[in-house]
């Protein structure tokens, strides 16, 4: 497998490159829009037919970024604009030859926009060509939206804004007619404003498969390249509004313990309010933070000495939650066989509120401040945990400064502190980061950050180097990393401390003029690991090779080699099996394969062979997603690990079955049923969800879990949960 790869990055000729492409940077510029503001009452119904739309401002002309980067888009599309004192209006006339194979994957909020048709616009509203807010919607009409960073350094997904859709399908196409109103916005004050925008259709009817926009980007980019975005120009009159939002919420439950048949009733109430300082602030406020609703993890099978990790899923801390990322400068990207060991989270907010067992701990409530004044960029948090079971009430704070200097760089620093009530315990860190992008294809990546807790006065340090490069036809990374061995922190995630860390990346992209294949991506990733003194400790490497075709299925084959130095035994299989202390070599052959994400049927499969310490694992692992279509789809996935060491063999099974139903663009009704193995458990996560009102909800939550041995009953619950948000 190595002298296979060796000998297509080396033999293969170079990928063609688009001759008569766009200058990218002159072409941005001829991309404007002048605003047109309106007296007429604008009906948000997917008609245009109000007669101010035939006179509006329009976006056509799409060039593609993919397939063929630089041509014009195989279908037209047109997009007018309009704005009044309270809403800025989009009018989209997606043009399409072949309308009855439209392809709608979902309705539900935030959908996938890989998988199906969609139209997508950013807005950076205050034109500093690296930040904006990105609104999607699909010719069924349902929504998604996020707040990017950076140029997509980082992007919240869970960003929610007030704003309206309708869509209609007709014969030659789909319409969209999209209001947002301004108070959803952050923008500079001033008489006359000039924003960042672009365009983006996903075309995937007739198996095209297409991307392209209106103010065109490389194909190596994505609509967060705002640095590339075209202009809308002379909006006059508008404010962003007060800007104030109350959200109460109500809650009740009734839970019965498995073990004892004790059933208990409970009611809470609690407040979020959010409040705009000025243009670029915000500072929220919360009491009784309460979380019932939000969906289950997917459970995991740890087979590795490392601890898992689970994504952070509340809607409070992921608002807003790119501020106090720290660092920047991702190494060894996921891929279908990756065996790299993950990166630290300096700050991760799954800390608060959660013990270390998953359990829900009670929040008094918290205050955040995040936003901007002027080239700086400002976040503070403080949260209050109330005490629970045998754990002291906790305060948790974060602060995070950071000053955009050069085009899309910038410096910055962050404190984090951790205290324990009536209690000597505290974990507290202060870090410096600097994050720079040299041209268009060029990072560099630095932190250095320092840890103080009772007792430690040395050795208590990490920091990080990274480089990065990418253009049409390379990607390279690498870092380097220091965890020094009394390195303390408690709110971030750091798997492996005493450790430096080597990283490298490199992978060679193909674009063969076939109708079938789209690209050809080898690629190699080395993870190696030294203690502090420069011993060796670990290496992981991933051998892959992948190839996207034209219709957007995936498939990759490759070898995952690494070699341990275990200085102590770990246990699996909850302590049945023992992997001694020892040198292993082991070796992973895996190959998968994903088709195309617009197929109604998507069956996926992986398969994976080696050695593992004092055995071997044979690891089997399926899925499948059915949509019926755009109102109800199924995902299955299956993963069976057989695995044999010298003192025994055992068995790992992990299943994840949803159910997704969509009534509407507003009512949804969602089910997440597993079964682990390792656990011995089958739980089942239901969840009906209204939005009765923009940003609004009512949910009704069905919680259980079981033992898969006997089939008893650990426990259960039943919630409801009503929300309601008053804005200003």
């Amino acid at each position: 497998m190595t002298q296979l790869l060796v000998l297509m990055l080396a033999l293969w000729p170079a990928s063609p490159q688009q001759a008569n492409g766009p200058d990218y940077a002159t072409a941005r510029l001829e991309r404007k829009l002048k605003a047109t503001k309106t007296t007429e009452k604008i009906t948000v119904d997917g008609s245009l037919e109000e007669a101010v739309w035939a006179n509006a401002p329009r976006a056509t002309d799409f060039i593609q970024n993919e397939p063929r980067e630089g041509e014009p888009s195989a279908e037209q599309t047109d997009v007018r604009v309009l704005y009044d004192n309270q809403n800025l209006y989009f009018g989209l006339y997606a043009h399409d030859s072949n309308a009855a194979h439209l392809v709608v994957s979902d309705l539900k909020k935030d959908f996938s926009t890989d998988g199906g048709d969609t139209f997508e616009v950013v807005l950076d509203t205050f034109h500093d060509q690296r930040n904006g807010y990105i609104f999607s919607t699909n010719p069924a009409g349902a929504k998604a939206d996020s707040q990017m960073i950076n140029e997509g350094r980082e992007v919240n997904l869970n960003w929610d804004g007030v704003w309206y859709v309708k869509t209609r399908i007709v014969d030659d196409g789909w319409i969209a007619e999209i209001a947002i109103p301004f108070k959803t916005f952050k923008f500079r004050a001033g008489d006359v404003q000039t924003w960042g925008i672009n365009f983006h259709r996903n075309l995937r009817s007739q198996l095209r498969n297409e991307d392209s926009f209106w103010s065109p980007i490389p194909r190596i980019y994505n609509l967060q390249r705002v640095s590339l975005a075209g202009m809308l120009e002379g909006l006059e009159g508008i404010s962003p509004g007060s800007n104030i939002r109350v959200k109460p919420y109500v809650t009740s439950s009734l839970a019965q313990n498995g073990a004892t048949g004790v059933r208990k009733g409970d009611g809470d109430f609690g407040f979020d309010v959010k409040y705009g300082i000025t243009s670029g602030l915000t500072w929220d406020f919360t009491y009784n933070t309460e979380f019932s609703q939000v969906e289950a993890d997917e459970q995991q099978i740890n087979l590795s000495r490392f601890s898992l990790f689970f994504p952070e899923k509340r809607e409070f801390f992921l608002e807003n939650s790119g501020i106090f990322k720290f660092g920047g400068g991702e190494i060894a990207t996921q891929g279908a066989g990756t065996s790299a060991v993950g990166n630290d989270v300096l700050f991760f907010s799954r800390n608060i509120g959660l013990s270390p067992t998953n359990e829900a701990v009670p929040i008094l409530g918290g205050t955040r401040l995040t936003g901007r004044v002027g080239s700086f960029e400002v976040g503070f948090l403080n949260m209050q945990q109330r005490s629970y079971k045998n754990s002291a009430a906790t305060n948790f704070t974060v602060g995070r400064l950071r000053h955009n200097i050069m085009a899309n760089s910038d410096i910055g620093v962050m404190i984090m502190d951790k205290e324990i009530r009536d209690s000597p315990r505290f974990n507290r860190l202060i870090g410096t980061d600097a994050n720079f992008r040299f041209g268009q294809f060029t990072t560099v990546n630095a932190f250095l950050v320092k840890s103080s807790a009772p007792g430690v006065d040395s050795d208590d340090m990490e920091g990080r180097l990274a480089f990065g490069y990418t253009d049409r036809a390379w990607q390279i990374k690498t870092a380097y990393n220091n965890i020094q061995r009394n390195f303390t922190n408690e709110m971030g995630y750091v798997p492996r401390r005493g450790v430096q860390r080597y990283d490298a990346d490199f992978r060679r992209t193909f674009r063969p003029n076939n109708k079938w294949i789209r690209l050809m991506t080898p690629h190699a990733v080395v993870d190696y690991f030294a203690d502090p003194d420069g011993n060796f400790d670990s290496k992981y490497i991933d051998l892959h090779f992948s190839i996207n075709f034209q219709n957007g299925a995936f498939f990759e084959v490759g070898q995952n080699p690494s070699v341990e130095l275990l200085r102590k035994p770990f246990s699996l299989n909850n302590g049945r099996n023992v992997v001694p202390a020892g040198l292993y070599k082991n070796s992973e052959y895996f190959s998968f394969f994903r088709p195309d994400p617009s197929r109604r049927f998507q069956p996926n499969a992986r398969w994976a062979t080696g050695t593992f310490y004092t055995g071997y694992k044979h690891s089997y692992s399926f899925g499948e997603t059915f949509r019926l279509n755009n109102k109800f789809n199924t995902s299955l996935n299956f993963t069976h690990n057989n695995i044999s060491l010298a003192d025994g063999r055992f068995k790992t099974n992990l299943l994840t079955a949803r159910v997704n139903y969509s009534y509407s663009t507003n009512v949804f009704l969602n089910a997440l049923v597993q079964y682990n193995s390792d656990q011995r458990q089958w739980s089942s996560n239901v969840r009906f969800n209204v939005i009765h009102r923009p940003l609004s909800d009512f949910f009704l939550v069905y919680n259980e879990r079981r033992n898969s041995l006997s089939g008893d009953l650990i426990d259960r619950a039943l919630i409801a949960k009503v929300t309601y948000m008053i804005q200003k």
